[in-house]
């Protein structure tokens, strides 16, 4: 990382430095309701009870643009001169601010050019077209974004709409605190919010620490673009030489310097979150909403699922800002996936298991007589089962197990091995979890005369013994994928090798299981991939 000091080039230039004062009275003046509304400040009833503290969001996600970010813009930009209004406006945003920009433009009748970085998801980019926004496409990241839009803006004589560095900007998002406040007058303890630049933290605890002091204020970060946590560390801002794009919305390498003013004043503390705990609080937000929220959206959730767990606390109140509900639907799939991991309801493995004959059954019952290890006592499930013949000796098992409870994927493990399995933790592999899990299987000179099939199987316990016990001494399974989908059916690929003379009788116990399959022996894909 590099460390810079020097004031951006588009900050604005300040005679004095704003008070908590100052701002509550910008606050309550800021003009925001012209384009956004009130959002709700739900109840997360399902996950208070089970960090057994009050949890409420404020549902920012709402926003007529899903995001909270058209408070701040538009309260920048009601307050130009009619010769900037003229001329038009530019802005620099990985979308939400852009959105915000845009919509802002449309009720003021004035021209958006709106400068986005590549990486942008595409819903974000459409998005601001459909508001009649003038997108170029420029860097990798809201910085690269930032510098071109700057010069854009000098070059055509356009007023520069700052996404966070700007007293403006950052009252309009004080105004979610003014709501929050307003509509939750009991006991709060702590108000989490997700910082990218830092204008929304900036505008909270402006307005919490007038109003409220004693509430805390704390400040979320994912651990790859954590640029205001390293400069409050530094005691100056600090910029990131690169930042994580999972998280888009708050991907930012250097945080504003009056932002960075206000934070390291006003903010009581700080929590860095990863890639699965956002994920596995997006699956919370949907579980209490029925909506999803982004990645930054759920961050504000994922640290107070932290701040609990690190502080043992029982009977507080929280508030998360859910800042944001932009994301490409193709993102969920990842999401899903990663889930499971970041509440720690799947554990992963590698088993080494004998290659003889009744040893993959043996094994699938260890399986099934799990103990419940301090958890739920309910069955587990297998999630995902990846196997190919490689060795006359050893077998090697790619299995994913849901669990019930943080921390047993290293108990299933010594479980296993216990009873003779051979098995090896994965769960926190991100090599296994990104990758390994994908490329189980391949060629196998072992693999002679080996049919393949594809099965439809039912979604339920006990599918999978039904299919081994129908199984006859002498055949052999080769290969064996599955992968858990959420859906009331798996589908599961099987590699067999059975004699010539079982055949006949062999295709008669398959339609006596009852399950549906295709018979993929001579597909092009197996036979260019799988066959020797």
């Amino acid at each position: 990382m590099t460390f810079q000091s020097a004031p951006a080039p588009s900050s604005p230039a300040r005679k004095r430095k704003l008070s908590p004062a100052d701002y509550l009275k910008k606050i309550l003046t800021a003009r925001v309701y012209d384009v956004a509304h009130e959002t709700a400040l739900d109840p997360a009833t399902i996950l208070s009870k089970k960090l057994k503290n009050q949890v409420l969001l404020k549902r920012e996600d709402q926003q007529p643009v899903f995001s909270f970010k058209l408070r701040g813009a538009f309260n920048k930009m009601v307050q130009l001169s009619p010769a900037q209004l003229k001329k038009g406006v530019v802005c620099a945003s990985a979308g939400n601010h852009a959105q915000g920009v845009a919509l802002g433009a449309k009720k003021l009748g004035t021209r958006a050019v709106i400068v986005m970085p590549v990486t942008t998801p595409g819903l974000k980019i459409d998005a601001v077209k459909a508001l009649g926004g003038e997108v170029q496409l420029h860097g990798d990241s809201y910085s690269d974004a930032y510098a071109y839009a700057v010069k854009l803006g000098v070059k055509q004589g356009l007023t520069f709409i700052h996404p966070f560095d700007d007293p403006e900007v950052i009252a309009g998002q004080g105004t979610i605190a003014m709501e929050i406040l307003r509509q939750h007058q009991g006991r709060l303890d702590a108000v989490f919010v997700a910082i990218g630049g830092g204008g929304l933290i900036s505008g909270v605890a402006n307005y919490i620490k007038a109003v409220r002091p004693e509430i805390k204020v704390i400040g979320v970060q994912t651990f790859d673009s954590d640029a205001m946590l390293q400069s409050v560390k530094a005691g100056k801002r600090v910029a990131l030489d690169d930042v994580g794009l999972f998280a888009d919305g708050t991907a930012v390498k250097l945080v504003g310097e009056e932002t960075f003013r206000i934070a390291k004043n006003l903010v009581d503390d700080y929590i860095c979150v990863d890639t699965d705990e956002v994920c596995a609080a997006i699956k919370d937000v949907f579980v209490d909403t029925r909506n999803i929220v982004e990645p930054s959206g759920a961050m504000a959730v994922a640290a107070i699922k932290k701040y609990v767990a690190q502080h043992k606390t029982q009977g507080e109140t929280y508030a998360a800002i859910l800042c944001g509900a932009n994301v490409n639907f193709d993102r969920l799939r990842f999401v899903a996936e990663r889930a499971q991991v970041g509440e720690e309801r799947e554990a992963l493995f590698a088993v080494t298991i004998p290659e003889e004959r009744g040893s993959f059954k043996r094994f699938c019952g260890v399986l099934g007589d799990l103990p419940a290890f301090g958890g739920s006592a309910a069955p587990r499930s297998i999630t995902e089962f990846n196997y190919r013949i490689s060795d006359t000796r050893k077998a090697y098992v790619f299995v994913g197990l849901t669990t019930s409870a943080p921390g047993q994927s290293p108990k299933v493990a010594a479980h296993l091995s216990k009873h003779g399995f051979q098995a090896l933790d994965l769960t926190h592999d991100d090599l296994a979890q990104e990758h390994i899990r994908h490329m189980v299987g391949g060629r196998s000179a072992l693999a002679q005369n080996e049919r393949l099939l594809r099965f439809v199987f039912p979604e339920k316990p006990g599918a999978l013994m039904k299919f081994l016990s129908a199984m006859r001494a002498g055949w052999n399974i080769s290969l064996f994928h599955y992968r858990n989908q959420g859906a009331d059916y798996g589908r599961i690929l099987v590699g067999l090798q059975v004699p010539d003379k079982d055949l006949a009788n062999f295709d008669k116990i398959l339609q006596g299981i009852g399950y549906p399959y295709v018979d993929e022996t001579n597909n092009p894909a197996y036979k260019l991939f799988l066959c020797e």
